[in-house]
């Protein structure tokens, strides 16, 4: 190829030139002619086809040839120029810049040279071997996952349409350190009463979810190095934020009555601990008042902070959703975080985090310094939603919804299985765990599922110490249909008998 452009003199051939562009020109495609020369021309000049040093033919000569407007070749010239890939003086003409590195390490690969492999930090490396995230993000049976077809978008467009008739500046721009005042307002009502959370409306800092609410904490709280307690099995996402913070995890057991940490972990208190104690995730047990009182002695006399991941308490089949751990702290020791994406629509980037009163100022700072945060409108809508009780009666609703959906679930597993397999943590939440026998490969099963079409993720991926890990599978039931839970469990009980040839159907 690099033998089509023949230098004559320092001039490249006009008509080579022409005709290798024609070449490679589609006059049908939606791609504007302008673009679609500037980039075959940058092509030629970085691979050296176009030497350093060649005059271009003029703009008036390359527009004939190529049979296009002029203007055309006048601005692919002057973007090339702006660029730095040509020279351009008045009265002389267009020369090919020189572009090569200046560094003399930086010399063209011999023939056959590999291209040196990309590396990258040892903390992204683990980060995304670790990755837990799905490259399926709905459907039957995705846990942790709302229905969004179900949201009120009529009334949350005829709020915002509402508010945009008279937004003002104040709305468009950044948002304040702590987010948009009234929400906060209607926030800290909500979660007073519906979670016992002792707060005021400055205590509240809105942030884009529970992601960045941890990872604002552990920014602001530890250094790296430091140790943080988190329940064994936890959510990924969470435990990757802490990781990539560059904190030592330690993981911390569960049994029936949550986190239950052995007399050698309190040899050397954490700085941070994180624990979901209204609902534990992954397998849904809720932490004892004997437990919640020790831990918060514990974070009290050893300057601990907790925080407390409270991410779907409001769905709670049979019983009223239960205080929050926060709501017991006398010593301002816990923050309390929660997000809004399970309650309404995941799309909605939108949490919140109810932080110490002595913390205020520092969180607020630290917020608009880190994340510089905006979404002011769709805050001021949230709150409009709130306020005229759009939110209360919409959790009300799915809260029935969804327990009829995990009654249809259970129903079709106990058809399907009888009692053989046992599911725990379905007293509230999205989700429940399907456990099955410990010789089981459950990530096999997971991905033999997912390849038949249904979503589900194995049990073992939650637990840092994999030798004590239980296997199941984490089936998520709020965005399925009622008419589509039976036929797509069957199609994943049809995986698993094909899997675990000793589960004996009913």
């Amino acid at each position: 190829m690099e033998e089509w452009f023949h230098a004559l003199g320092n001039s490249v051939d006009t008509i080579i030139l022409a005709d290798w562009l024609s070449a490679r020109l589609d006059r049908t495609a939606a791609e504007p002619m302008y673009r679609q020369v500037l980039e075959l021309m940058q092509q030629a000049i970085l691979t050296g086809q176009l030497a350093p040093g060649t005059k271009l033919p003029s703009s008036r000569t390359l527009a004939i040839d190529l049979g296009i407007a002029r203007n055309t070749v006048l601005h692919v010239y002057d973007q090339l120029t702006a660029e730095g890939y040509v020279n351009s003086t008045t009265g002389s003409g267009t020369y090919v810049a020189d572009t090569a590195p200046r560094d003399g390490a930086a010399k063209k690969a011999k023939a056959g040279e590999t291209k040196a492999p990309c590396t990258i930090s040892r903390r992204g490396a683990r980060l995304i071997a670790q990755a837990g995230v799905s490259p399926k993000q709905w459907g039957a049976f995705m846990p942790g996952v709302p229905d969004v077809a179900e949201f009120p978008a009529r009334t949350w467009s005829r709020l915002q349409a509402r508010l945009w008739k008279r937004a003002s500046p104040d709305l468009l721009t950044y948002a304040p350190g702590g987010g948009y005042r009234p929400l906060r307002r209607a926030l800290s009502d909500y979660l007073r009463v519906a979670r016992s959370v002792k707060c005021q409306p400055d205590q509240i800092i809105i942030t884009t979810g529970i992601h960045q609410s941890i990872d604002l904490a552990v920014r602001l709280l530890a250094d790296f190095g430091d140790r943080a307690w988190v329940e064994d099995p936890c959510y990924w996402g969470a435990r990757s934020v802490l990781q990539s913070s560059g904190l030592t995890l330690v993981p911390i057991p569960v049994d029936e009555e949550g986190l239950n940490p052995a007399a050698r972990d309190m040899i050397e208190p954490p700085r941070i601990a994180l624990v979901t104690p209204s609902h534990q995730y992954p397998l849904g047990m809720v932490m004892s008042l004997a437990r919640r009182r020790a831990l918060l002695e514990f974070a009290r006399q050893h300057k601990v902070w907790i925080i407390e991941d409270d991410y779907d308490s409001e769905f709670r089949y049979g019983s009223r959703p239960l205080s929050s751990l926060q709501g017991l702290d006398d010593a301002g020791q816990v923050i309390y975080v929660g997000s809004l994406g399970k309650m309404l629509y995941p799309g909605l980037r939108m949490g919140y985090m109810v932080v110490p009163e002595e913390l205020v100022d520092t969180f607020r700072i630290g917020v608009a310094e880190l994340y510089r945060e905006g979404q002011l409108m769709q805050q001021a809508v949230l709150t409009e939603f709130i306020l005229d009780g759009h939110l209360t009666s919409h959790v009300r609703r799915m809260r029935g919804l969804y327990g009829e959906r995990r009654e249809l679930l259970i129903n079709a597993i106990r058809a399907r299985f009888g009692d053989t397999l046992a599911v725990r943590g379905d007293e509230a939440g999205l989700h429940f765990v399907l456990e099955l026998p410990q010789f089981v490969d459950d990530r096999a099963v997971a991905a033999d599922a997912l390849a038949a079409g249904v979503v589900t993720r194995p049990l073992v991926n939650y637990f840092m110490n994999r030798d004590e890990a239980l296997r199941g599978l984490m089936l998520g039931y709020a965005c399925v249909p009622n008419d589509q839970i039976a036929p797509h469990f069957a199609t994943l009980a049809d995986v698993m008998e094909q899997t675990i040839p000793l589960v004996v159907s009913a």
